[in-house]
């Protein structure tokens, strides 16, 4: 989701709260285009960061520090000169745009008090980090921008600061029901596209959601509403008005399976039900950890959403991008094996005759007295049937030559056969395991996780040792979760913990999930049993492993998945057999649906 004017004002409220009357303690620019200030305000200390990097501009308060450079850039020294110290006034946001001026107090040389302004403007590429004196004249800026570069604002020492008007947009929190009407309806567009073209601050997601509240269908072109859709539509901007107006945010991340696909300063009920999770609580956060701002409990703040949003969204683009030298020498080997396994079958199809050609060699043998020299045919009876048959016959041969060639024919087919009937299974076997791995690749969510399954490769001759080293030690451990009854599962990340998991963790009375016929993790739900005694275990936590079966396996994005359950004692692993490849004579199964929102992962270690 972009990063819109309803966010800021989240992001505003927040810091009023945090910041105004606090004393600027500390100035770094980590970065070349980000500050990091260290505000003390009533025994509290907040660091804010500030980043007008094109390419993810950012601002919120945080608890991770940063190292600074050995040497202060010019517009940090500038920074620290006249704001080291200071106090902040007031922190405000000139109606919904994605702009923060932070009114700073303090003394100049004389020691008279006077007051600047630091100006953060979130605007994409062209996001800037403001500098100005009480007069709004520029003092610097973090980025400086020359008529050459920009024809509508020059942003340069000594030259007056404005707001560029570069859209027409009109103020949501000052739009009143009849104006709201006509400028969104005189649009020749989709509605959803007509409301954050009209209204600044508003991003498409947050139209979209305008729409759900009002039931109508965003994607429709605006002529086809009339006044009673328009005053329902009203009602829901009224709403989102209302809570700008009073500061009554409720930030949220919304999360598709494991990654997270939206977040906002409110809710958005756009994402309720289906395979989304709506997280509004700090302990309902997957994985946090000692520096993660949202590691204990209570309600989400906006800071702590979007430092949850872009490090979560970071760490899945990243082993995307880790992942895809794997993936490729995955995909080719797989794209080879499935041409090759294409043309075995098809070969072993044209083996198909060699029975024939076998009977015909017997039944020439048999009646091939009564051929005639030079007969293109034989006619006989066949006496495995009782069936009449013709012959074919090679009219320069005599019977008994045409006999010896269909036997000829025969034990070439034979042969072939037999030695495509090994080829195919072992082939198919590589098809299985390499689409294992590329399940394995989708799930992964670290490092460790690719370096185990880069190993994985080179095991299997895919991939070349770096070096002639020594297989790594990995770190990486299955998945965790518990079920809502309080039973523990674990699931493989890859083929070698689908091995370490079922066969050196489990004990024979746990029990073993896996996706029927296709890809996946090898699911374990541990028993408690003590002692050999029977255990009933409910059928919700049954319900809650084959979930996750399906879940971590190639069919999640199917409505239902098949999956086999069966206890850990009745899983074998073939000797010579792929790693991840096991086999199984009896089982109980059920089909599912991959939703795992509800059931909780914990992050051992």
């Amino acid at each position: 989701m972009a990063f819109d004017g309803i966010t800021m004002a989240a992001v505003a409220a927040q810091l009023r709260g945090a910041l105004v009357g606090g004393r600027i303690s500390k100035i770094a620019q980590p970065e070349n285009d980000e500050l990091l200030l260290t505000i003390k305000n009533e025994g509290d200390t907040y660091r804010l960061l500030l980043s007008a990097d094109p390419s993810l501009p950012l601002v919120y308060l945080t608890e991770e520090n940063k190292q600074s450079p050995m040497t202060a850039p010019v517009f940090c020294m500038l920074l620290r000169k006249h704001l080291q110290g200071g106090r902040i006034a007031s922190v405000t946001q000139p109606g919904l745009e994605r702009i923060l001026r932070f009114e700073v107090e303090h003394l100049d040389e004389m020691g008279d008090p006077c007051r600047h302004f630091l100006i953060f403007e979130l605007m994409g590429k062209h996001s800037n980090l403001i500098f100005t004196d009480a007069s709004d004249r520029i003092i610097d800026s973090i980025h400086r921008v020359s008529a050459a570069v920009s024809s509508v604002r020059e942003v340069l020492p000594g030259k007056p600061y404005f707001i560029p008007q570069v859209q027409d947009k009109a103020d949501l929190l000052s739009a009143q029901e009849a104006d709201f009407t006509q400028l969104v309806g005189s649009r020749p567009m989709p509605l959803y596209k007509a409301i954050y073209g009209s209204y600044t601050g508003i991003s498409p997601c947050m139209a979209q959601e305008l729409c759900f509240e009002a039931q109508l269908d965003g994607d429709l072109a605006t002529a086809a509403f009339g006044p009673e859709e328009y005053h329902r539509l009203w009602e829901a901007a009224r709403k989102l008005q209302n809570r700008v107006s009073e500061a009554d945010y409720a930030p949220c991340i919304i999360y598709e399976g494991k990654a997270p696909k939206e977040y906002a300063a409110v809710p958005l009920r756009l994402y309720e039900g289906g395979s989304f999770t709506t997280v509004t609580e700090r302990q309902q956060v997957q994985d946090t950890d000692a520096t993660d701002p949202a590691s204990s409990g209570g309600p989400l703040t906006i800071s702590e959403v979007l430092y949850r949003y872009y490090r979560e969204k970071n760490i899945v683009t990243r082993i995307r991008q880790r992942s895809s030298d794997l993936r490729h020498i995955v995909q080719t080997a797989l794209e080879r094996n499935v041409k090759k396994y294409d043309l075995q079958l098809s070969q072993l199809r044209d083996t198909e005759k060699r029975e024939q050609y076998r009977i015909y060699g017997e039944l020439l043998n048999t009646y091939g007295y009564g051929a005639e020299p030079g007969a293109k045919s034989l006619t006989c009876t066949n006496y495995y049937t009782n069936e009449e048959v013709t012959i074919p016959l090679d009219p320069d041969l005599t019977a008994i030559e045409n006999a010896k060639k269909y036997f000829d024919r025969y034990g070439k087919l034979k042969r072939t056969y037999e030695a495509l009937s090994e080829l195919t299974v072992e082939v198919e076997a590589q098809i299985r395991h390499l689409e294992s791995i590329l399940t394995s690749l989708d799930i992964a969510r670290s490092e460790e996780d690719l370096t185990e399954i880069r190993q994985e490769l080179v095991a299997g001759g895919y991939l070349r040792s770096a070096g002639g080293k020594r297989r790594e030690k990995v770190t990486s451990k299955p998945f965790h979760y518990i079920s809502s009854d309080g039973y523990d599962i674990y699931v493989g990340k890859n083929n070698f913990q689908n091995d370490a998991l079922t066969f050196g963790f489990a004990k024979g009375g746990d029990w073993w999930f896996h996706a029927k016929k296709i890809p996946g993790s090898h699911v374990i739900l541990r028993s408690k049993a003590v002692g050999g005694a029977a255990e009933e275990i409910p059928d919700r936590t049954f319900e809650e492993a084959a979930r996750l079966a399906a879940y971590y396996s190639k069919g999640r994005e199917q409505e239902k998945v098949e999956i086999d359950y069966v206890r850990r004692k009745e899983v074998k692993k073939p000797a010579g057999a792929k790693p991840g490849f096991v086999v199984y004579y009896t089982n109980y199964s059920m089909a599912i649906s991959s939703d795992i929102s509800g059931i909780r992962e914990v992050k051992d270690g």
